[in-house]
């Protein structure tokens, strides 16, 4: 699942590692070894020519410390190493790794789209000991975006509902899940978006967990809820399929392993 590391700390400061490891980003990629998907060495930094305020600290893993830096594109010094968008590297790297990057990608996306003040235009300043961009003109402070998006399956007895989700890039039956609007609860959210996606109504919502999704900013915040009442009406532009799923039934294929869908589609699945 991606997660950060347990023992993982995160910084903010910068650290005087002598060796550090870097996650360097262009947008969505990271610039990895192709044989074997390794970090790029130090030195390689310099070959880049990466500005030093585009450099910022991570955190220590496993007695190494960890930073990002991002670039305005995707050339590569070496021919060995290129850019990898992360949902190729599922699977393919340790859980570890990749709960790193994907923290790694977030921060650099902040870094990169608020260079600038949003009100006034005016060169952003990162403020000393803090994840923040200040601006010196007017004041405006900009933090790493995160954006809460609500997942529920819903229970009928036996069965629950998997839906198949238009705008996805994986074509797999899971759980119900969109964006929580401006002025709404995690809770209110479930309501709201089940009524839009499948026209049903539930009730008795539970807490089952969260992840962080790095797709560019998400927060998934998985709940499980009961069929309250309602006849399956799906919005096309939300929903390609949505259906029961029950004991008798042939499941579908899971969800990516890494994602919090899978664990809770998984928790909810008959058992052999």
């Amino acid at each position: 699942m991606l997660l950060t590391p347990a023992t993982f700390v995160p910084l903010i400061l910068p650290s005087d590692a002598a060796d550090p490891l870097t996650f360097v980003c262009h947008r969505g990629g990271l610039l990895l070894r192709n044989s074997d998907l390794g970090l790029p060495p130090s030195e390689m930094l310099a070959a880049l020519r990466v500005p030093p305020e585009r450099i910022h600290a991570l955190g220590t893993w496993n007695d190494r410390y960890y930073q990002m830096a991002w670039l305005d594109d995707d050339a590569s010094p070496d021919p060995e190493y290129a850019y990898h968008g992360l949902r190729s590297l599922f699977g393919a790297v340790d859980d570890g790794f990749l709960g790193l990057a994907g923290r790694a990608l977030q921060l650099a996306e902040w870094a990169r789209t608020h260079r600038f003040c949003g009100v006034c235009a005016t060169p952003m300043q990162q403020l000393a000991g803090e994840r923040c961009y200040k601006c010196p003109h007017c004041g405006h402070s900009a933090y790493p975006r995160i954006s809460p998006a609500m997942m529920v399956l819903i229970r009928k007895g036996d069965a629950v509902l998997l839906a198949l989700h238009t705008n996805s890039p994986y074509k797999r039956y899971t759980a119900l899940a969109g964006f929580v609007e401006a002025g709404e609860s995690i809770e209110e959210a479930i309501h709201r978006e089940v009524r839009e996606e499948v026209g049903l109504r539930v009730h008795n919502l539970r807490y089952f967990g969260s992840q962080s999704w790095p797709f560019p900013h998400s927060l998934m915040v998985a709940y499980t809820a009961d069929y309250l009442d309602g006849e399956i009406r799906i919005e096309p532009s939300e929903i390609a399929e949505a259906r029961w799923f029950g004991p008798g039934d042939e499941w579908p294929d899971l969800p990516i392993k890494v994602s919090i869908a899978a664990q809770l589609v998984d928790a909810h699945r008959p058992k052999p």
